[in-house]
């Protein structure tokens, strides 16, 4: 069931043109992350449906209601930002509990529903400390339980993670997602962090410019980029450019592709450097090269191969194992095999 609907949605700061006639439905309960380089437009579009930047043109739904001029405080949701946003001032428990008590329920009710968030986020003993007592990460469960405190419809998270260091923010991720599929609630989050988006995303829509570029699971976006940006954005990746000859065939180094396209067009050939691997008794096309650096990454060793007459090197990730029979080191000569079967061929202008 459809939630939250957004149609050719525009969005101008003076000339500049910062969402170009976005559209993009999201169901009830889905986890939907918009990522994107800075200045893509994935924070504008958030702050459209948050109702902070009001669109120039086009339509945004929220559970069948027009909501597209109406003000914050007429829209139901919940934000946690980057900064947290905390009062400084209030206790943890006073924090959580001011929406409520602007709402002025029973103080009992308040009281029972701020100790179930407590124990939720992990904090049952913290409701009398103040927020400069807590660190980053717990700050940041402290926003999201104040978010979530009035069982708002829509959850807005805009880069929450991004102020953590790298350990927290593995951990935070996995409590927000175990949250969000315990509590149902439909949530949105900006990042421009793609693992971030990959673990925690049911779909992602990838900007770029003001405009989606694709909108997919995680295994689409990283397995079937739709276009070289998406492919480039998400992941490594391998790009090798090809023109078709007279007869429409494309080469890859000694191989010919079993693909017939338009005489002398130009395409770009992409694969995964995970699908790399040394050349064996396999059949299909080489590329021959020379090691130019190889970097230990922990589960992998990523060779960087100098082929000729190609711009860029060719990344192969190997495994330790495979890296010691051979003996690898910078300046050998390898021959590599590449699996057509999971490589990409783009064409046109993008290539």
């Amino acid at each position: 069931m459809t939630y939250l609907a957004i149609d050719n949605v525009v969005k101008h700061f003076g000339d500049f043109r910062a969402l170009k006639g976005v559209s993009l439905t999201v169901k009830e309960g889905e986890f939907i992350c918009f990522l994107g380089p800075s200045g893509c437009g994935k924070t504008t579009l958030l702050r459209a449906i948050a109702g902070l930047d009001l669109p120039t043109d086009g339509r945004i739904e929220q559970a069948g209601r027009d909501i597209t001029q109406a003000p914050p405080e007429q829209r139901d949701f919940g934000i946690v930002f980057q900064s947290y946003a905390l009062f400084p001032n209030l206790t943890v428990y006073q924090n959580i509990a001011f929406g409520l008590e602007n709402m002025r329920l029973p103080k009992d009710e308040i009281r029972s529903r701020v100790a179930a968030l407590l124990n939720t986020i992990g904090l049952p003993d913290s409701g009398s400390k103040y927020p400069g007592q807590l660190s980053g990460g717990q700050q940041q469960r402290v926003a999201l339980a104040r978010a979530i405190a009035l069982s708002p419809g829509l959850l807005l998270l805009d880069e929450p993670l991004s102020a953590l260091d790298a350990r927290v923010r593995i951990q935070l991720r996995a409590e927000i997602k175990r949250l969000q599929r315990e509590l149902g609630i439909t949530t949105i989050m900006v990042t421009h962090d793609q693992e971030e988006a990959l673990a925690m995303a049911d779909r992602i829509v990838v900007m770029n410019q003001g405009e989606i570029e694709q909108i997919g699971t995680p295994e689409e976006i990283y397995y079937q980029p739709a276009t070289p940006f998406v492919a480039r954005f998400i992941g490594a990746m391998n790009f090798y450019a090809a023109v078709a000859d007279h007869h429409g065939r494309l080469n890859l180094g000694e191989h010919t592709l079993p693909r017939q396209v338009t005489p002398g067009s130009r395409h770009l050939l992409a694969w995964r450097p995970e699908l790399t691997r040394l050349a064996g008794s396999g059949t299909g096309p080489q590329l021959r090269g020379r090691i130019r650096e190889l970097s230990f990454l922990g589960a992998f060793i990523r060779a960087e191969v100098t082929v000729d007459s190609h711009p860029d090197p060719i990344l192969a990730d190997l495994s330790p194992r495979d890296c010691d029979l051979q003996r690898l080191q910078p300046g050998q000569e390898v021959a590599l095999e590449l699996p057509l079967e999971h490589a990409h061929l783009f064409s046109g202008a993008g290539a």
